[in-house]
């Protein structure tokens, strides 16, 4: 059987969520971690964005209107990635978020990657991270990608924000 390969410049586009209440997810998703509005339908629905793109994330309430949390071991999203372009970003979204009292679920150094996770105000899961260059991504002696999940120094991430 042949198998259709995904172009290699294909790329995520956006993810849209049901949310329970969209002042709540708007407070959240662009008070505290900084997307932009982009468009508003009423009460219902909205488009925000990461420097002016028509939307990244769509948020509406159209089936979830008061609704409470799913489950966390029902099927459906684990979580939105949010890739920063920099660990200096990385490190001040978590001042930020921090500063905010807003609780974190995790932290994680990946090896490609570090990771800050924390869940939305609807227990969506959201994932805050940074790719490290390719060159520096752990591999075995077969060229072959070794991840890694493994304890990230927050103190060391912070640290990028004095220089």
């Amino acid at each position: 059987m042949d198998f259709y390969q995904i172009p290699s410049e294909t790329r995520i586009g956006h993810v849209h969520l049901k949310v329970s209440n969209l002042e709540k997810a708007l407070d959240f998703y662009c008070g505290i971690l900084g997307l932009e509005l982009m468009q508003k339908f009423g009460k219902q629905a909205a488009f925000i964005s990461a420097g002016g793109y028509h939307h990244h994330i769509g948020l509406n309430t159209w089936e979830s209107l008061g609704s409470p949390p799913a489950p966390k071991h029902y099927p459906g999203l684990f979580h939105t990635a949010i890739l920063y372009p920099t660990r200096k970003d990385l490190a001040q979204i978590f001042k930020k978020v921090h500063e905010h009292g807003y609780p974190f679920t995790g932290y994680a150094d990946h090896g490609v990657s570090e990771a800050l996770y924390l869940d939305d105000p609807d227990g969506n899961g959201v994932e805050l991270y940074w790719d490290r260059p390719r060159n520096e991504w752990p591999t075995d002696e077969n060229g072959e990608l070794t991840m890694y999940t493994r304890a990230l120094d927050l103190n060391d991430l912070l640290a990028t924000l004095n220089h």
